[in-house]
């Protein structure tokens, strides 16, 4: 009994404290994730892991403030959920010795990996983008600030990293003789189509991403030097 009502006041207090320093720790830490290191590795996938299931749980609070920014946040750390399907089902086939590269499966939990990190990549380039609007234009842009919009474009870029990585898994089907099955001309056109798209937005992805950083590195650098006396 003693030790339930100590649970509850730990809990109680966790709801009550301000959590938004853990939130900017959050950000700094999937910036350097997604936008610094060229390519996470295990060990830094499975630390972002643990923080956005922090996170998600810091979220429940009513203390957050509801504002765009942590609309942001909130999918970021969702994103992330994807990165967690994706290595359990790699460390399964890798104890079944299933070490096929080119197989659906395998391709289908790399797309895992692939749309957490173009997701959260361009949910990061929101949160700084708004960042820089509060800094130079907080009247001027108050009216696009909003949850609403927030929203908006987190469904847009969800759906936009989604069909790209259709693209990708459909691609994986290009070394697997399709016309012996029987599949309608309508079907082959669409996958000579989605080859051809998946050669075009591999050829796009990094320039991109380092595009993504420039931009980044530069609202970064506007906003510090802003605050400066």
């Amino acid at each position: 009994m003693a030790s339930g009502l100590m649970n509850l006041f730990h809990f109680r207090g966790f709801t009550k404290r301000d959590h938004m320093k853990d939130l900017r720790r959050y950000l700094v830490f999937k910036y350097i994730q997604y936008l610094i290191l060229p390519s996470p590795n295990t060990i830094i996938s499975l630390l972002g892991l643990c923080a956005s299931l922090y996170v998600l749980l810091l979220l429940m609070s009513p203390n957050i403030s509801r504002k765009s920014t942590v609309v942001f946040i909130h999918n970021v750390a969702q994103a992330d959920i994807l990165v967690g399907f994706s290595m359990f089902a790699m460390i399964q086939d890798t104890s079944r010795g299933e070490r096929s590269s080119c197989s659906f499966q395998m391709s289908l939990w790399q797309n895992f990996q692939t749309a957490n990190a173009h997701i959260s990549s361009l949910l990061l380039s929101c949160v700084s983008l708004e960042a820089f609007l509060i800094t130079f234009l907080p009247a001027e842009t108050r009216h696009i600030r909003t949850i609403r919009y927030a929203k908006v474009a987190s469904k847009f870029i969800w759906i936009s990293v989604i069909a790209e990585c259709i693209v990708y898994q459909l691609e994986c089907l290009k070394d697997v003789d399709v016309t012996s099955l029987g599949v309608p001309k309508h079907t082959l056109m669409l996958l000579n189509f989605c080859n051809t798209a998946a050669m075009l937005l591999k050829l796009l992805i990094y320039p991109i991403g380092l595009l993504l950083r420039i931009i980044n590195v530069y609202l970064f650098y506007k906003i510090f030097f802003s605050r400066l006396p």
